[in-house]
């Protein structure tokens, strides 16, 4: 399952099911130290592993739904 890093609330953070849109809550300590909002996680294996590729592609995604709402 993929999620993403909704927000970080002092030890614990939300994360959003990307597919179901689930909010699931869970200790910081749980994820790696270089967590911020906005990344993407995967778990796999009983834990929640950090995928910046995935990141990159929906920000590019993103951008380019911007850009032509924008007219670009």
């Amino acid at each position: 399952m993929k999620y993403s890093v909704d927000r970080i609330e002092e030890d614990i953070a939300i994360l959003e099911n990307i597919e179901t849109g689930e909010i699931v809550e869970i200790n910081k300590n749980e994820l790696e130290e270089d967590i911020k909002e906005s990344d993407i996680l995967i778990f796999k294996d009983n834990k929640y592993i950090k995928d910046d590729e995935e990141k990159e592609d929906r920000l590019k995604s993103l951008e380019e739904k911007f850009n032509l709402i924008k007219g670009e």
